[in-house]
């Protein structure tokens, strides 16, 4: 897999004026990237998305919903679903993020039933997974996030994996107090990531990016893009201001291609 991918999940920040600005900034600074090279994307705040996407070229940014319910409609007070977020010509979905797992309580079943619905809309689906420091202390962060992909991705025809993208943010490395994962260990986790994919779809698996996400920032970008299972970057704090995160962006494309070049 050669395309990279850099993205950001702006949480419960910018309002929809910050948001729509960060945006158009963020495409003007990255317009003469190769987007058949890097795929862009930002999930904005719900309240956002409607005016996010009327002013965002998706071609060049893609843009998504942070969460979603899985039905279309129904007595859900406070959900989003999916037929919500089509309207507003949004058609990505990030399911399972820490805070959705440690904060509000889902379970991985819940997370299942997000993800088969989202892809029985057609949605990319990102879906999120990590181990927390205690698990991580226990020394059982591979089956972790085997258990998490299982059960998150039973019942998912081989054909919508071409809809699937997989998100490893270790719980204890993501937020205000998070302490970056080692570049061996980042990269172990995912190779085991994507033994388990391959486990569950066969060469299907080949094709679905595994992107590290965990106080990635300008000092160990460069390092985390180079190995060998890593496709992208879901970028935290260091990709809020659009100059940073272009900057992050170029350099981490720049050793990426580098090491390519050194390694033909």
């Amino acid at each position: 897999m050669n395309k990279l991918y850099f993205g950001s999940n702006l949480k419960m920040y910018k309002t929809v004026a910050d948001t729509v600005a960060y945006l158009r900034e963020l495409a003007q600074r990255t317009a003469d990237i190769d987007r058949k090279e890097v795929q862009l994307f930002i999930l904005p705040s719900y309240t956002a998305l409607e005016s996010a996407a009327a002013n965002t070229d998706q071609a060049c940014i893609k843009l998504g919903a942070q969460n979603m319910c899985w039905e279309d409609q129904g007595q859900f007070t406070g959900e989003i679903s999916p037929v919500m977020l089509e309207e507003f010509g949004i058609r990505f979905v990030m399911i399972g993020h820490s805070e959705r797992r440690h904060v509000f309580g889902e379970a991985d079943t819940e997370e299942n039933k997000k993800v088969r619905h989202a892809l029985k809309h057609s949605f990319t689906t990102l879906l999120c997974i990590g181990e927390t420091a205690e698990e991580k202390e226990f020394g059982i962060s591979t089956e972790v996030l085997r258990t998490q992909l299982k059960i998150g991705l039973y019942g998912v025809d081989v054909k919508d994996a071409a809809n699937l993208w997989v998100a490893y943010e270790p719980v204890w490395s993501i937020g205000v107090n998070g302490i970056p994962a080692s570049v061996d260990y980042a990269e172990s986790m995912h190779y085991e990531i994507k033994k388990c994919l391959r486990e569950i779809f066969g060469e299907a698996a080949d094709e679905i990016p595994v992107l590290y996400g965990g106080s990635v920032n300008l000092g160990n970008a460069n390092d985390l893009i180079v190995q060998p299972s890593v496709d992208g970057l879901y970028v935290g704090r260091a990709a809020w201001q659009a100059e940073q995160f272009e900057r992050l962006i170029r350099n981490a494309k720049a050793a990426y291609e580098e090491k390519r070049k050194t390694a033909d």
